[in-house]
């Protein structure tokens, strides 16, 4: 009864915290107009968000091996800590480079919530339950996706922006004391290893990278000498950290966990689709806005589906993990995303806004089943020793995985804009805008959104290819293993 009861307050204990983390850029997001209004510093707007995703990626498989080498409990409270020390000096903020700097520090601490949390449930759940657990938690992203500006746009409007920070220290705070006081853990005590030398080469090298990836095309040109030499660096570092890797008695990244073959699966096909689930959130707005020439609300309704699918998703293949399998659960999921991507990549001008709404339900969907059928994939095979090495390297490959996937889609579209530009003596972005808009000829302004769709058809077909190659990467998923019922 005493275990159960346990086993619920830490359940609990994790659903407040992966909230915390999955609302975060949502809310974020929405109040940003505010907070550039009353801070100033428009030019920087981009590395609120940006900082936050590079100092929580890097952060990530270092907290995954401290929780392996330490236990979940105290990483996983002393990251929530400086994420919510985070939280409260965003708030305080009084410039723009402040919030910066504060979101770097929130970001860090958030690395710790995003990964211990599954590695947790990893723990004190066996396969047969874990599953459905699961799917909770990844259907908590869904839901943050509707509540995120729905909370940040009445806190904004109603309160201040600086609650969106301040919101977190509650809500915190239980999840701490939760953690602390119900999860019980039995550690051998013995003097630990710290990989030192590769935390130091993974930090810088993963750091430059994505330093590069992210401002690289816009802050900074990409043939600039600080972006070549930030992936020289990377690339350098990377070299470093695998020999490092190779030779360390207590490695912070087992390299040996990338021929585990359904880690190896999860970890390829889990990086494609991040890249496509990025792209998706990217650029169907902008179709909505650009080609059927409706507002940012009507961008925001179409994304809802997805919110509603997914988390729908994420439970109903939650429960058939343990029936059938995670083979068979992701394959359904990625099938979902085969139609959808090729739905998506067929879609033209003409096409009726209410069919985009089916198929962003089934977006929604695909990616609830696919993502929570990964997630128990590396959780199951690995022991408790691995477990949090594991969960922690699949999440920043994720991550990686969307920072890569919003370059190279940019990439491609700004140069079909190129194109478009100059074949039709007009900028395409005026269609972006409502008031210039309406000032074009309809001829013109028909042609103008024919050549945005063509851009944006680049992008389609490129990502119905990647989900392509990820179904085929996960055909290549073992059978039924002897560790789906353990």
């Amino acid at each position: 009864m005493q275990q159960n009861a346990n086993k619920r307050n830490v359940t609990i204990a994790v659903m407040i915290a992966t909230f915390l983390a999955a609302i975060e850029g949502t809310i974020v997001s929405t109040a940003m107009p505010t907070i550039v209004s009353e801070l100033g510093g428009l030019h920087l707007i981009s590395w609120v968000v940006s900082v936050y995703l590079l100092t929580s990626a890097v952060s990530t498989p270092i907290y995954g091996k401290l929780a392996d080498l330490f236990g979940r409990k105290v990483v996983f409270n002393v990251g929530t800590t400086l994420f919510l020390i985070g939280s409260m000096l965003s708030g305080l903020a009084q410039t723009m480079e402040q919030l910066i700097w504060f979101r770097a520090f929130q970001g860090l601490g958030a690395g710790s919530i995003i990964t211990i949390t599954y590695t947790i449930i990893g723990d004190i759940y066996p396969f047969e339950e874990r599953g459905k657990v699961q799917g909770w938690m990844s259907g908590i992203w869904g839901i943050s996706g509707i509540l995120g500006p729905l909370t940040g746009g009445f806190l904004v409007d109603y309160v201040s922006w600086h609650w969106i920070f301040y919101m977190n220290l509650p809500f915190g705070i239980v999840s701490i004391v939760l953690i602390w006081k119900f999860l019980h853990e039995h550690l051998e005590k013995k003097r630990k290893y710290i990989d030192y030398p590769g935390v130091f080469t993974f930090t810088v090298s993963m750091s430059a990278l994505l330093y590069a990836i992210l401002s690289g095309g816009t802050t900074h040109p990409w043939n600039s000498p600080l972006i070549l030499g930030m992936l020289a660096a990377a690339l350098t570092g990377l070299a470093s950290f695998l020999y490092i890797e190779a030779k360390s008695p207590e490695p912070m990244l087992p390299l040996k966990l990338f021929v585990i073959r359904p880690i190896f699966v999860a970890n390829l096909a889990g990086f494609l689709l991040a890249a496509v689930l990025v792209a998706i959130s990217f650029y169907i707005p902008l179709w909505i806005q650009g080609v059927y020439g409706q507002g940012a609300t009507g961008s925001g309704v179409t994304m809802i589906p997805m919110a509603i699918g997914w988390p729908l998703g994420a439970a109903v293949s939650g429960r058939l993990l343990a029936r059938i399998g995670i083979r068979t659960t992701s394959l359904i999921g990625l099938t979902m995303l085969v139609i959808s991507g090729f739905w998506l990549a067929v879609i033209t001008v003409n096409t009726p806004h209410w069919s985009l709404f089916v198929m962003m339900f089934l977006v929604g969907l695909g990616f609830g089943f696919t993502f929570t059928s990964f997630t128990g994939a590396v959780l199951s095979a690995v022991d408790w020793n691995l477990r949090g090495t594991a969960m922690a390297t699949n999440t920043f490959i994720r991550t990686l995985g969307q920072t890569l996937g919003i370059a190279a889609f940019g990439t491609l579209f700004n140069r079909s804009l190129t194109v478009a530009n100059e074949l039709q003596g007009e900028d395409v972005n005026q269609v972006l805008n409502p008031e210039e808009a309406q000032l074009l000829a309809p001829e013109v302004l028909h042609a103008l959104r024919e050549a945005l769709a063509s851009g944006l058809h680049q992008v389609f077909l490129v990502l119905a290819v990647l989900v392509v190659v990820s179904l085929a990467a996960t055909l290549w998923y073992p059978r039924r293993t002897e560790r789906e019922a353990a």
